[in-house]
């Protein structure tokens, strides 16, 4: 048997996904839209939460590797945060239908773009990885509340 050898920064960055042109967070988080309806959605809530436990823990241990191996803090071409976002989005919905996946994907963006308080300064809050990984938590908690307020108004 061949020596399996993991590489983390390929993690990181989802493999050319955080290579692609322009915008590689915008296409973390379209792959992790892709991929929700088979790895996250059809979960019960509380294997939910051990997923989300399970990607910020080692998705943190990747993002570190890759700063170490592309030589700089948050490199934009890790993008495993804006899956770790992206999926909290989505974390209290049994039940998801289309519009809930469109507007989860743009609030999500807005506020990892625009890194309203406590996003922003988070970043700062942890060393390495995990300092990359908690404010895509803070986006997609705000996300998740937009949701959930244009549900409760429609």
């Amino acid at each position: 048997m061949k020596n399996l050898k993991i590489n983390l920064t390929k993690i990181a960055t989802l493999g050319p996904v955080g290579f692609l042109p322009k915008a590689p967070g915008t296409w973390g988080s379209a792959a992790a839209i892709i991929t929700a309806p088979f790895l996250f959605f059809p979960l019960p809530i509380p294997l939910r939460f051990i997923v989300l436990g399970l990607l910020f823990y080692y998705g943190a241990m990747a993002c570190s590797a890759a700063e170490i191996e592309l030589g700089e803090k948050d490199p934009s071409s890790v993008v495993i945060d804006e899956v770790l976002g992206q999926w909290i989005v989505f974390l209290p919905f049994p039940g998801i239908v289309s519009w809930h996946v469109i507007a989860g994907f743009i609030l999500f963006r807005i506020f990892d773009i625009f890194k309203p308080w406590p996003v922003r300064a988070s970043e700062t809050w942890l060393k390495s990885g995990y300092g990359v990984m908690i404010d895509d938590v803070f986006a997609g908690i705000y996300a998740m509340i937009g949701v959930e307020l244009l549900r409760y108004l429609t």
